[in-house]
């Protein structure tokens, strides 16, 4: 593991030179959905402190397990059904997978004890297995923009960003056009609110 993390942070400091950004304005996070609690503790030893879950039910088993970690963080990561939304804002730092105005709603409703960061889930690929507002076709992108506004105007939820899971190909330099979609639909989203 020590090695593997090693190399991720490599590769994050060779992307970021060649981009011209600075090296602390990436956060590793590390998907610890499916791996015991053994493995996020060894990884919070090696400096790790963000950590990825799918399931709020296994985050919070997870989280009782390891015992209090110094300045551990847990993300939401996966898609959440409305009826468990009651379970992510007391137990996750992040959401990286808001996905629909309906599950919005209910957020909203259970953050009562502080707000809630969110990325909003874009599906640019198409890709009918993938959640998040249908952003393929450029030209519909004004659809959710009523629903966006919605969204803006709740006041638990923090609007941090954008996210989308790309098709999965051998060759990664194929997602490059995903993310320019997803960089130009930033853009958009950026003209429609400024704030």
């Amino acid at each position: 593991l020590a090695d593997r993390v090693a190399a991720v942070r490599e590769r994050i400091a060779r992307a970021t030179t060649r981009s011209l950004r600075p090296e602390n304005g990436v956060r590793l996070v590390a998907v610890s959905k499916r791996h015991p609690v053994s493995a996020v503790r060894e990884a919070h030893a090696l400096g790790l402190r963000v950590f990825g879950e799918n399931y709020a039910q296994e985050l919070i088993a997870k989280a009782a397990d390891a015992g209090p970690l110094e300045n551990i963080e847990w993300h939401m990561i996966g898609h959440v059904q409305s009826r468990k939304a009651d379970l992510i804002p007391a137990n996750f730092a992040l959401m990286h997978s808001l996905d629909s105005l309906k599950l919005a709603n209910r957020l909203e409703r259970c953050a009562a004890e502080r707000p809630l960061p969110v990325l909003l889930e874009f599906n640019v690929g198409g890709e009918e297995t993938k959640s998040g507002w249908q952003a393929s076709d450029e030209s519909r992108w004004n659809e959710f923009l009523r629903e966006i506004d919605m969204m803006l105007k709740l006041r638990r939820l923090t609007m941090r960003g954008l996210m989308k899971m790309p098709p999965l190909f051998d060759d990664p330099e194929r997602t490059r056009p995903y993310f320019k979609k997803l960089s130009r639909l930033r853009n958009f989203l950026k003209q429609n609110f400024p704030a």
